[in-house]
């Protein structure tokens, strides 16, 4: 069968009004834990705090790491590793070396020049 609806919710008894009330009644606040009060926290030292936080250098031993290691990688190493490392975006691709061009000279003379004109033009 059918399952009854709640009291309020039934319909010609109580009529639409009852409904409406059910639905804007607030509910009770739960028992819970009162947050104004101090009882369960810890209570944290300020120093230990700042130096939990506090920065640390790490130069000295990053410089004795850096001069232990002389060795020298290869350049297509280093060459590929950065590549690796490059996004794929145009703007981070390197630009493209170009070859400067030498002014080209000519291969003819003025002499070369003067007879051309002579032979072309037929002048004398």
């Amino acid at each position: 069968g059918r399952a009854k609806a709640p009291p309020g919710l039934q319909r010609g008894r109580a009529g639409p009004r009852a409904a409406g009330a059910a639905r804007r009644r607030k509910r009770a606040p739960e028992p819970g834990r009162n947050k104004a009060t101090v009882k369960g926290r810890v209570v944290k030292s300020a120093i230990e705090e700042y130096h939990k936080k506090k920065p640390v250098n790490h130069l000295r031993e990053n410089l004795q790491y850096m001069l232990k290691g002389r060795r020298v990688a290869d350049k297509a190493v280093t060459e590929q590793v950065l590549a690796q490392n490059r996004g794929r975006k145009s703007k981070d691709q390197p630009p493209e070396k170009t070859e400067k061009k030498k002014p080209e000279g000519t291969v003819f003379t003025e002499e070369d020049f003067r007879k051309f004109e002579r032979e072309y033009f037929g002048i004398p």
